[in-house]
């Protein structure tokens, strides 16, 4: 049996995911048991890591280091130990060095660059908000599998804008180009939701556990 590690830090969509990494689980026939952590101990010690995030880019960010030792946890379990690491939404986000919501916030620095503001414009209300089409530009295992045209489900303002372009695994066409997921060495992420992307997000959830990027 393999071992999940949700990180809790108040984010709304914790227990979807947990759902949606349950059933994944049972489709691929993996025996998975999933833990909701937030004490560092623990997380330091996690096997595979999945971080959540809905909403303000600062107050995930303040969630996570407003936790003392929450985020030394996580890079000893992901950089020192080489766990497989996924972000969703915000939790991708804040791989980020900043995120420009209402001012400038801190992220991780994991993966270099800057979270911005998605631009309106005439067929491109914001947020950004339902069904797209991801466009693979990596083959990475964690998008195998999807089929030609994966459709996932979006919600968000912003939008991750990678420094290495090799480092963005997909996009979505919203007005043109839009950062979908990232990956980089052992961590994904993706700024669509696959907890609530039906099909597609499940698929991609079991490559997800099924992934050794060692």
């Amino acid at each position: 049996m393999q071992t999940l590690t949700l990180i809790d830090h108040g984010s709304g969509n914790i227990h979807s995911a947990r759902r949606a990494a349950l059933e994944a689980a049972r489709a691929a026939g993996l025996d998975l048991e999933i833990q909701l952590a937030a004490d560092p101990e623990t997380i330091a010690r996690a096997e595979r890591v999945i971080l959540p995030g809905v909403g303000h880019f600062a107050d995930c960010m303040a969630a996570v280091t407003g936790t003392d030792g929450l985020v030394e946890a996580l890079e000893t379990a992901v950089h020192r130990r080489g766990a497989p690491f996924l972000g969703i939404c915000v939790g991708m986000q804040m791989l980020a060095d900043f995120g420009a919501e209402d001012a400038n916030t801190k992220g991780l620095g994991w993966i270099h660059g800057a979270v911005l503001p998605i631009e309106p414009g005439v067929g491109r209300p914001v947020p950004h908000m339902g069904w797209n089409t991801v466009e693979t530009r990596a083959r990475h295992p964690v998008l195998a599998g999807l089929g030609s045209e994966p459709h996932a489900y979006f919600v968000h303002s912003y939008a991750f804008s990678p420094e290495d372009e090799t480092q963005v695994a997909a996009t979505t066409d919203y007005g043109g180009p839009i950062v979908a997921a990232v990956a980089r060495d052992n961590m994904f992420g993706t700024q669509f939701h696959p907890e609530k992307s039906q099909e597609t997000g499940l698929r991609l959830l079991a490559s997800f556990l099924q992934w050794d990027p060692s």
